[in-house]
């Protein structure tokens, strides 16, 4: 076999392979053979038929066979023999053959890149660190309150923050339109859940009390039909509830779950909850830092067939998360190359750290990380089966923790600076909300 390869452009590489005819005559008259040993033919007994039969009932069929076959073992023995490492499948394209060769073709495809990290040590991270205090446990514990109001019938116009139940019937140019009429809608005054125009009229109304509105749909309204026009309510009130937040007793943190240990140990359980998504945050801070780092440390021309496949998966995720089926309606890539290229060449550096510093894969957090998915869903031990019965399924959860032990490996070796922040500015808790 004879080999010639030339560089193209980028990573692009052209090789030209030539497979001497009495290679593929023997690789023919090997399959003729065995074909013929276990060939059923009309007259024929098993294992009976002639060669010369057999090749006249299966020649084509068996040579287009074995030039296949060997354009695939040629490939990647000139792939080894000359040290590529190919980053996709080539495209073959068929050369005119000369005296006494059976195959000549070319193969055009892409190599990874050689790679090369840069010291670690010349990386830094911002840690954020957050210390959990009282005054945090207790902003928590009002925003839990918030989360289970209170609601306690009054006879009395009704005021911001109180729940009313209201009837009401809707037209547009007296038509009554679809949704127009409801017999016992609840509505908090000034939570923006209605018109704002119902809501103002409401406050003020007693139960019994009627009144005639008229409101205007904003031209966004989430119902086309009647988007941006002019309706005409009548709106009645059943009952006015006043809203209160409950006391902080045995009952309270029962309501979230806790059976034991009263309102101490309720506290205790908030401060664990909060520290541990404390340090989640700060793990994926760390985590979108150090891979940043990386890809603008290490600087890669990365082939275009593995950016390309990136888009499409990223144009399918968007649509899937569109609830679009049809692929036909794919957005548009521009969007989604430069996060690609990213993906591919944070993918290479990473499987470089992992090869060159012998990583090895740690099966107890593979498990974690089985059981952390399976957990999410309602039939956890039926999930966790699934995908022990599914190799890619596993090697997605194997990949993911590769990385993450692969990412730790890498915070350990680069400069680390604790950034102070507290819980609010960490985690974006707002107290005001429940």
């Amino acid at each position: 076999m004879e080999t010639s390869l030339t560089s193209t452009s980028g990573l692009e590489r052209r090789l030209e392979v030539t497979v001497p005819g009495e290679v593929l005559a023997s690789r023919i008259d090997e399959r003729l053979k065995a074909l013929a040993r276990t060939a059923r033919l009309k007259g024929f007994r098993p294992g009976k038929v002639p060669l010369a039969v057999v090749t006249k009932q299966y020649g084509g069929q068996v040579r287009s066979e074995a030039v296949n076959d060997l354009v695939q073992a040629s490939f990647a023995e000139a792939v080894n023999r000359e040290k590529l490492r190919p980053a996709g499948d080539p495209r073959i394209e068929p050369l005119p053959p000369v005296a006494g060769e059976a195959i000549r073709y070319a193969a055009v495809f892409e190599v990874l890149p050689e790679i090369v990290i840069q010291p670690l040590e010349q990386l830094s991270v911002e840690v954020p660190v957050a210390t959990i205090g009282d005054a945090d446990i207790d902003a928590m514990i009002e925003s839990m309150r918030r989360q289970k109001p209170v609601y306690t019938e009054v006879q009395r116009a009704a005021d911001k923050a109180d729940r009313v139940s209201i009837e009401f019937e809707g037209r547009i140019d007296g038509e009554l339109f679809p949704g127009g009429k409801g017999e016992d809608l609840a509505v908090v005054l000034g939570a923006g859940t209605i018109l704002g125009e119902l809501d103002a009229a409401l406050h003020g109304m007693s139960v019994g009390d009627h009144k005639d509105v008229p409101a205007s749909f904003p031209d966004d309204y989430g119902a086309k039909a009647v988007a941006g026009k002019q309706a005409q309510f009548s709106i009645k009130v059943k009952s006015v509830n006043q809203v209160s937040l409950p006391q902080i007793d045995e009952a309270f943190v029962r309501s979230f779950g806790l059976a034991e240990g009263g309102v101490d140990e309720f506290r205790v359980q908030v401060r664990a909850t909060m520290e541990r998504e404390v340090a989640e945050v700060s793990r994926q801070r760390v985590r979108e830092q150090l891979l940043d780092a990386l890809y603008k440390a290490n600087p890669l021309d990365v082939p275009k067939v593995m950016v390309d496949e990136q888009v499409r998966e990223l144009q399918v995720q968007m649509l899937r998360r569109m609830g679009v089926q049809k692929v036909e309606q794919l957005p548009p890539r521009e969007p989604y190359e430069e996060p690609a290229r990213k993906r591919v060449a944070l993918g290479l550096i990473i499987g470089e750290l992992v090869r060159s510093n012998g990583i090895r894969i740690d099966r107890a957090r593979v498990e974690e990380r089985l059981n952390s998915v399976a957990a999410s869903y309602p039939d956890a031990e039926g999930v966790r089966r699934q995908y022990l019965q599914s190799r890619d399924a596993m090697a997605q959860i194997e990949s993911a923790v590769l990385e993450d032990q692969a990412l730790d490996w890498v915070q350990s070796r680069v400069q680390r600076v604790d950034k102070p922040a507290s819980f609010a500015e960490l985690t974006g808790f707002d107290s005001s909300k429940g």
